[in-house]
This record gives C-alpha cells, structure tokens and sequence, in this order.
C-alpha cells in the first residue's frame, strides 16, 4: 500500500511556478501542509491559494536559498506553524547558455549558488530537526544534466552534477538513521526555465518536453513508497530526447 502523505509537513523550494508549482499542488491534494518557497512572493501566493482553495494547507515564504540565514528561515516557518519538517524538497534552479569564454562571471555564480549552494543550504537547515526525529524524505529536484555532459549549459550542468555528488553523499551519511534521500532527473520539461534561453532547445531538436506534473507524479511515486524502501534515483526523458 502507498505510504499516505496525509498530515506530512513539508517545504518546496522554487514553488512559485514550474516543477515546483506541480509539486505542491499534488502534494496539496495528498493532505500534505506545505511551506512554498521562493525569491518572489507574489506567485507563492498564488499557487498557496490553488493548494487551499482545494481544501489543502499551505504557506508562501519570501526566500532566496543562496543564503543560509534564508533557508533557515524558511525551514523556522515550517517548525513554528507545524512543529515539524517530514519532507523536504530543494528544487529551486536557474540555468545559462552560451560559450564559456563569453559567459557573465555573474550568471556562473548565480547558476551554482542557486543550484547547488541552495541545496545544501536547505539541507542543511532541515537535517537536524530530520536526525533529532530520526524520520524524513529529502527528495531533491536535479536534472538529466547532472548525468551527462554536452556544449551550451556549462554552469547549469556543473552545478546538476555538483547536485547528484552531493544527494549521494548525503543518502550515505544518514541511511543509518531512517531518514530517506531520492534524486528525481528531468530531462526537458515545459517550464518557464526553458524558455529563457530559447536558443538553448536547438540542444533537443524537435523533442516534445515532458509537462511538470510528469514529475510531480514521480515525486510523489518516491514519497509513498513505505519507510524501508528508498527509491534513490529515478531519471526521467521525452522518449525522444536522446541526452
């Protein structure tokens, strides 16, 4: 039987639009009470009134991951309103396109800080209250680029594998103490990510990209599997997609 997520608390990074906007409105759905972050306020509002207008619980958190006073914060939140975090997942992401010798030393910085350093910032903030239950799911949101490597997103696939290194050591380090760690990998997805760049689709020709609630199902899929099973990787493509 599916493990239920009813009652589970847990926070969403880069829930305002995209993958993480899916998440938590599939969560919701399940019972879940949620903790939507992300750097702006007004799309966390809103997707957190999609999740209550269906008879959900949810809060939207200004927060910028980059910094670790923010993820602290954002996990505070959650603790303060419900005592506890039972699911954690970082998701948050921003990507850059274009030759490494013309790249904005900036946007390199951003990419990493964002999502690498937002990871384990929110890692770091949510395990110890994880450890002191000896419960909790940490399902990391990474990217198909965290396993190959190809020309046109240097930093984006640096930071994605930096991502895969980091949830393996960590699945490691706390498989003693019944704490879960899953990896989900989108290939390409119709996000607002893709669409920046939209030059950088030219990487995929004529792929039709997955839609987010393909992986809000697969989220939820490592969710409910029952507490002595942790799916650790699940890599999802377009049929097509060869990359």
């Amino acid at each position: 039987m599916p493990k239920k997520l009813d009652g589970l608390v847990g926070v969403i990074t880069g829930a305002g639009s995209g993958i993480g906007a899916a998440i938590a409105r599939d969560l919701g759905s399940a019972g879940m009470r949620l903790v939507l972050v992300g750097r702006r306020l007004e799309p966390l509002s809103e997707r957190a009134a999609e999740v209550e207008a269906k008879g959900g619980s949810a809060v939207a958190v200004s927060a910028d991951m980059r910094t670790y006073e923010d993820a602290d914060r954002a996990i505070g939140v959650a603790l303060e309103r419900w005592g506890k975090v039972d699911v954690l997942i970082p998701n948050a992401a921003i990507a850059d396109y274009g030759p490494i010798a013309q790249a904005d030393p900036a946007l390199l910085r951003d990419v990493v800080e964002t999502n690498l350093i937002g990871v384990m910032f929110a890692v770091r903030a949510a395990l110890p209250h994880m450890e002191a239950r000896r419960s909790g799911h940490i399902a990391i949101v990474s990217s198909a680029s965290g396993r190959v490597t190809y020309v046109g997103e240097p930093a984006y696939v640096a930071s994605k594998h930096g991502t895969v290194a980091f949830a393996e050591c960590l699945r490691q380090e706390v498989a003693a103490t019944g704490i879960r760690v899953s990896l989900i990998e989108p290939g390409l997805v119709e996000t607002p990510l893709i669409h920046v760049y939209p030059e950088a689709n030219d990487l995929v020709p004529g792929v039709i990209a997955l839609d987010p609630d393909d992986i809000a199902r697969a989220v939820r899929y490592v969710l409910e599997q029952p507490d002595n099973v942790n799916v650790f990787e699940v890599l999802l493509r377009p049929t097509g997609q060869l990359l």
